[in-house]
């Protein structure tokens, strides 16, 4: 399991990389960091969640 803990004290977080991946009818936004939102059918609930999660975690958009 992926922690968001540096591994050595002194290093930097992981940075956070938001994807939007569709299977079939389906949308999901998942992030580098391990992070992953339900499946929706809307491409648009599926980008306001990443953006959603980049803003909880403190990083900006790519």
């Amino acid at each position: 399991m992926h922690s968001e803990l540096p591994a050595t004290p002194g290093t930097r977080m992981p940075e956070h990389h938001v994807a939007i991946s569709e299977r079939g009818s389906f949308a999901f936004a998942s992030c580098s960091c391990g992070w992953y939102a339900p499946a929706r059918r809307s491409r648009d609930l599926a980008r306001r969640e990443g953006a959603e999660h980049l803003a909880e975690s403190g990083a900006g958009p790519d």
